[in-house]
C-alpha cells in the first residue's frame, strides 16, 4: 500500500454545498476502490495563476489517502469524467513528504492559515 496525496480544483460556479457533494463523492470513490482516506481538507476559493475555461478562481480540496497504484488511474477517469473538475493532480507520498504533511496538519490544529504552514 501506498501513500497518496490528490488536490483537485473545483469550478468556482458551485455553491459551496454542491463542492462539498463534490468532495464526498470522490473521497467515496476513493473508499470504493479500495483505499483508505486519511486526510482531507478545504483550501476555499482561491484565485488561479493562470485562466482555466475562462474562469479565473477556483475551489482547492486535497484528500490524502492509501492504497494501491491500481487505484489511481480508475480515480483520475472519474475526475476527467466529471465536468466539475477544473484541474487535479496526485502524487505518490514518500517519507519526506509524509512528515511535511503531518507537521503542516499539526500547525493547521493550532490555529494557523493553511497558506502559512506551507511556508
Amino acid at each position: 500500500m501506498n501513500n497518496y496525496e490528490t488536490v483537485f480544483i473545483l469550478t468556482p460556479v458551485l455553491s459551496e454545498d454542491q463542492a462539498k457533494e463534490a468532495v464526498k463523492k470522490f473521497e467515496g470513490e476513493v473508499k470504493a476502490l479500495g483505499g483508505k482516506l486519511q486526510h482531507s481538507e478545504s483550501w476555499g476559493l482561491k484565485k488561479l495563476a493562470y485562466p482555466i475555461q475562462k474562469k479565473t478562481t477556483g475551489f482547492y480540496f486535497l484528500i490524502e489517502f492509501e492504497g494501491e497504484g491500481s487505484i489511481i488511474s480508475e480515480l483520475e477517469v472519474s475526475f476527467k469524467r466529471d465536468e466539475r473538475i477544473m484541474r487535479f493532480l496526485t502524487v505518490k507520498m514518500d517519507s519526506d513528504h509524509k512528515a511535511w504533511a503531518e507537521k503542516r496538519k499539526s500547525r493547521m490544529k493550532k490555529g494557523a492559515k493553511p497558506e502559512a504552514a506551507d511556508a
